[in-house]
């Protein structure tokens, strides 16, 4: 629904490029993961994977995350998450704490950039 209220893309591709808008573990109105940092985390990535596969990519074509935390002292379940998805294809990120995101249940937001191979 955010995407019709604000003007955007969940992700767009450009090239070989896939570019991910944002992403947040709110599913309708329902925010999955409430009060839990890792789930909100996995949440988000399985929908990023999911939106991948759909344009043809594959989570080992993700080159660069940007992950928006509302509490920087739970990096250790987010960064458990992000390890979880991304052990071994270790794309370049970076965590930022933010005052607040847009609904005060969410808790992370993450951005991502792909490369496919033609």
């Amino acid at each position: 629904m955010w995407e019709d209220i604000a003007g955007y893309s969940r992700a767009i591709k450009i090239g070989n490029r896939i570019l991910f808008s944002g992403t947040t573990s709110i599913e309708g109105e329902e925010v999955i993961g409430e009060n839990d940092f890792y789930t909100q985390t996995i949440v988000i990535l399985r929908k990023i994977e999911k939106i991948l596969e759909q344009a043809g990519a594959r989570m080992e074509d993700i080159v660069r995350t940007r992950i928006y935390v509302t509490d920087i002292s739970k990096w250790e379940e987010v960064s458990k998450a992000h390890r979880e998805c991304f052990g071994n294809i270790k794309p370049v990120t970076s965590m930022v704490q933010v005052s607040a995101l847009i609904d005060s249940r969410m808790l992370v937001e993450i951005e991502a950039e792909a490369i496919v191979e033609n």
